[in-house]
């Protein structure tokens, strides 16, 4: 619910003018909470992977709305840096949900030596992934799950090495902002 809710948020910021297209988007978002609860609630393995995938898909179309709107600016801003911080954190969510799909759709089996797969496992996983930290005590089990965790690891290094690095050397604080920043720290005549 929370990731529909962001989703929802993050397509209220494009600038769609068409009411038309508006109400569709808006009702494919309704539809995607109602499957995911119904998923959830009322479909057992199957209904809850399938909801894994789609919270999956849905953190993908937020990242993309996300990236799309800093890279569209014309000026980098602390607001911009943050923004991708943002997308590269919604990615680890987003391949946390796609491994918890693959969890639940292939016989509650992801992980070797038959480690529970929940949804903190996932995350961390995820995460560890990554940032290629990859401490060793998760490892994906299957060749699929591997493929996954590898593109995960290329994902987010090169987000990070092109992207965020790219923002961060090209922000340039505002005028006002130094000025403010300068003075609050105060003088040491004081």
């Amino acid at each position: 619910m929370l990731f529909t809710f962001a989703g929802f948020l993050a397509f209220r910021s494009l600038p769609l003018r068409r009411r038309t297209v508006r109400l569709v988007v808006s009702a494919g978002f309704l539809i995607s909470v109602l499957m995911i609860v119904v998923g959830i609630h009322r479909g057992g393995a199957t209904g809850r992977g399938t909801a894994l995938a789609w919270t999956g898909v849905l953190l993908l179309f937020i990242v993309v709305v996300i990236v799309r709107q800093v890279l569209s600016q014309s000026e980098v801003t602390l607001q911009s840096i943050y923004g991708a911080i943002s997308a590269y954190l919604i990615i680890g969510l987003m391949f946390a949900a796609f491994y918890g799909a693959s969890y639940y759709l292939y016989n509650k089996h992801f992980f070797e030596n038959n480690q529970i797969g929940s949804t903190s496992n996932f995350q961390y996983f995820s995460f560890t992934t990554l940032t290629t930290l990859g401490y060793g005590d998760f490892t994906a089990a299957r060749s699929g799950g591997r493929a996954v965790a590898m593109l995960e690891a290329m994902t987010g290094q090169i987000f990070l090495s092109v992207l965020v690095a790219k923002l961060v050397s090209s922000f340039r604080p505002s005028a006002a902002a130094a000025r403010g920043t300068a003075g609050a720290g105060g003088s040491d005549d004081d």
